[in-house]
């Protein structure tokens, strides 16, 4: 059964459309985040389905019954959905345990105290039940946000923007938790983030937009290495760009030519190369395509990788300003030379957007 269903949903603010003819589904236990740049409609559909906003048009159900639609909605409250606000909307002058009990009052008091310590054990927060919030760092608070939604035992978590108020470390560290937190639950969770590297790290599926439509949704490898659209290509990082023409079913890279199909004969196009498709071999090397050497203009290590700008030039053209993406510590001096070959699944060619 699936845990959600978002079937065509549109939604505006006075002139302005946030969201238009989204679909989405969730199944039980997946976790999926809703990936965007600011302004997307990423928010927008999270207070929908929530209840916190009132659906002008198309339908969202949760276990297969609709809980809204135009005219009908279900409350909040009974929609059985755990959300964590990016502030976390802690209570104050509440304990730990007294915020994470505030949405149990249907319990028994035993009941209540007991199902207070477990999601606190589940969290790892146990010590904590007496403090209160002003007395937590950061990462903790945001535990105690989860631990709160979790009490209830909802079908589906929503999440907005958890992690975006730490600082990269914790945050590195606490959505660590979290992911094992809301797997253990077994609740379906629908994640906001603006962060494509979180959303790959958290997520079973990413389902990106893009002014306020799906752009694509898939496994975070797919959006990756098969993306549909150029906005999709670029959004996982730095990429090299550059405009190209379709002659006899390719185009003509500075590295080679790539397979153009579908695409019409002559018509305009787009290719893009992700940095680590760039690979930089010892001069003279022979790549079966044409000759094609770059020099090194500058070497930064960025952590985990290092970037290298090349000014590359082939037979027929040149120079090209491209960056390559190495693993580890990789730092050849300015003016040193490679024999730049290309590694097909990780270039993309689009036909141009004016021209579709």
């Amino acid at each position: 059964m699936r845990a959600l269903d978002i079937d065509h949903l549109s939604h505006r603010y006075g002139r302005t459309q946030a969201v238009q003819d989204f679909s989405l589904s969730l199944a039980e236990g997946e976790i999926v985040c809703l990936l965007g740049p600011s302004g997307c409609g990423k928010t927008t559909v999270l207070r929908l389905v929530a209840g916190l906003e009132s659906v002008q048009s198309g339908q969202i159900a949760m276990d297969e019954q609709v809980i809204a639609e135009p005219g009908r909605e279900c409350p909040p409250e009974d929609r059985r959905v755990g959300l964590v606000f990016q502030d976390y909307a802690l209570f104050p002058h509440l304990s730990v345990a007294e915020n994470i009990a505030f949405g149990l009052t249907a319990l028994k008091r035993g009941e209540r105290v007991q199902r207070v310590s477990e999601v606190l054990a589940q969290v790892g927060l146990s010590a904590m039940a007496e403090a209160y919030p002003h007395m937590l760092s950061g990462g903790q608070q945001q535990r105690v946000a989860l631990a709160r939604a979790m009490a209830v035992r909802p079908r589906l978590m929503l999440l907005d923007e958890p992690f975006s108020n730490l600082d990269t470390q914790l945050r590195h560290e606490v959505r660590d938790s979290t992911l094992h937190v809301l797997k253990s639950s077994g609740a379906a969770a629908l994640v906001v983030t603006h962060d494509p590297e979180e959303a790959m790290f958290l997520a079973d599926r990413i389902a990106l937009m893009e002014a306020g439509r799906l752009a694509q949704c898939g496994t975070p490898a797919e959006l990756y290495f098969q993306p549909a659209n150029p906005f999709v290509a670029s959004f996982f990082g730095d990429i090299n760009h550059f405009p190209a023409t379709v002659m006899d079913g390719q185009v003509q890279t500075p590295l080679g030519s790539l397979d153009a199909k579908g695409l019409a004969e002559g018509s305009s196009a787009e290719v893009y190369i992700r940095p680590e498709g760039l690979l930089l071999l010892p001069p003279g090397s022979v790549t079966g395509q044409p000759d094609c050497r770059g020099v090194v203009e500058a070497a930064r290590f960025v952590g985990r990788t290092s970037i290298v700008h090349l000014s590359i030039v082939n037979g027929a053209s040149g120079p090209y300003h491209m960056h390559a993406r190495r693993p580890g510590r990789f730092l050849p001096d300015s003016e040193t030379s490679f024999t730049v070959a290309l590694d097909p699944a990780m270039a993309f060619v689009f036909p141009t957007r004016d021209a579709t």
